[in-house]
């Protein structure tokens, strides 16, 4: 089974991501969108970020699959995200989710015969994916658990 260490992936302002850069930490993918009713959750994962970074990165990936709700361009995205929230946490470029065109992390996470855990289907903007220290999926969240939900902050209790 590989884990999502052996990712790496572009960045929202043209940077690469490389999720073996975070082995030892806990993983937070999140599908993002800025016009959506979920969007205020950005300001509670950027607090579970800086609250946590010494065992947590959280991961962003901007997505318009759902709704259409995130309709901008990488600059618009950085933007909105910075102003409004002030996001720090990494922000993978823009990606698509739905079939046909999976992003190869997203096909990963929501498949069992890939990530050895769990099949799982992206319902919304703003689901949740938590990894462990090694790579390994741990458990989905989906979008209306808040990022300070206790079911999820129960996974990052030292």
């Amino acid at each position: 089974m590989r884990t999502i260490h052996g990712f790496d992936v572009d960045g929202l302002e043209g940077e690469r991501i490389d999720f073996a850069a975070f082995a030892g930490k806990k993983v937070l993918i999140v599908n993002v969108a800025s016009e959506c009713g979920y969007t205020p959750q950005y300001q509670q994962l950027q607090e579970l970020y800086t609250v946590f970074q010494d065992r947590l990165v959280v991961v962003g990936f901007p997505s318009n699959d759902f709704g259409g709700q995130e309709p901008g361009n990488a600059e618009d995205i950085r933007q909105f995200c910075t102003r409004r929230y002030g996001v720090t946490f990494p922000l993978a470029a823009k990606v698509q989710i739905r079939e046909p065109h999976t992003h190869p992390v997203y096909r990963w996470l929501t498949t069992k015969a890939e990530n050895g855990v769990a099949d799982s289907t992206v319902s919304w903007n703003f689901q949740k994916y938590l990894l462990d220290e090694e790579g390994r999926l741990l458990a989905v969240f989906p979008t209306v658990c808040d990022p300070l939900d206790p079911s999820l902050l129960r996974y990052l209790e030292v």
